[in-house]
């Protein structure tokens, strides 16, 4: 493996597709919002103080546009993001019950989704030490899959950490095709970041017991399970040892975007120089707080927030 130069100028890259939300707040009423599992996490990553770049593809578009500003604003590096003047720029919309929040998307022949492993930017994949994908990223293309397999190895040669969330939505592809997916990803991860529903069903196994041990089948080094309101659980290759973090106690009014937030900041964290442990405990109360507000960003706390919160547990 080459070595990477010994200052690269991000902590963090991410490589994914961004979204325009429309998140309802009460009947045909809709809240403008932004979205895309990897552009909240880039944007929960820079609230927390870390140097973060973003990569994609955008539409030629008004949604393209704001996008384009929401990173600026928000510190997020876009030096390479391609336009695409014959695609559009994704849209979903968030509709929430009893039985939580549901989506219904605007995706399909998006600019993101036409990303190829030729449009990849190799000099920011040579300067960041961690490269966080997803598993949305993979399922939206073949293309799309394509790249970020290329980003990995792209990243990995020039030395950083991969970060994999496989964030699993069977609109999007079969269960079959996912699992095979994933299961090949696993092993190029450092850190691999699944919710304990999507763990089970991706691995068609019940207790967590067993989802460690599928972990580790597939090549896995860390293991941060998201179990929502049970907190966090990790689990290390090297020793075996399982650590549980319980979860801070909040007001829930919408949790779209809370794993994202989860993944950000916890990066940020490992970024910054924390134990996986203690990144984990930062980013639960981070998650936590990133569901008391509407809309997959706009709660994202900042790093004091969180360090508040933390200092009065």
């Amino acid at each position: 493996m080459d070595t990477m130069q010994a200052s690269p100028r991000f902590d963090i890259l991410a490589v994914g597709e961004p979204m325009i939300e429309f998140n309802e707040t009460s009947p045909a009423q809709y809240r403008q919002g932004f979205g895309g599992d990897t552009s909240n996490f880039a944007v929960a990553a820079a609230r927390q103080g870390a140097r973060v770049a973003y990569w994609t593809r955008l539409g030629e578009d008004r949604f393209g546009r704001m996008l384009q500003s929401l990173w600026q604003e928000e510190g997020v590096a876009t030096d390479a993001v391609a336009i695409d003047p014959t695609a559009h720029t994704g849209l979903y919309f968030v509709a929430h019950d009893a039985n939580g929040h549901h989506f219904s998307y605007m995706r399909a022949g998006s600019a993101a989704s036409r990303m190829r492993p030729a449009d990849l930017p190799h000099a920011l994949l040579q300067d960041c030490r961690f490269l966080h994908v997803s598993g949305i990223s993979q399922a939206i293309s073949a293309s799309a899959c394509d790249t970020v397999f290329a980003a990995i190895d792209l990243a990995r040669q020039a030395g950083a950490q991969i970060c994999y969330d496989p964030n699993l939505r069977l609109n999007l592809w079969p269960l079959p095709r996912a699992r095979a997916i994933i299961e090949q990803t696993i092993g190029y991860t450092d850190v691999f970041l699944p919710g304990l529903d999507e763990a089970q069903r991706i691995a068609g196994l019940v207790s967590r017991d067993e989802v460690w041990n599928w972990c580790a089948h597939h090549g896995a080094r860390q293991v941060v399970l998201k179990c929502g309101a049970e907190g966090a659980w990790i689990w290390r290759k090297e020793d075996g040892a399982v650590t549980h973090l319980p979860p801070m106690k909040v007001e829930p009014m919408d949790a779209t975007g809370a794993g994202d937030c989860f993944d950000g900041a916890l990066v940020a964290r490992l970024a910054a120089g924390d134990t996986l442990e203690q990144a984990a405990r930062y980013a639960n109360v981070a998650a936590a707080l990133s569901t008391t507000g509407y809309g997959a960003i706009a709660p994202i706390p900042v790093r004091e927030q969180v360090l508040s919160r933390l200092a009065a547990a």
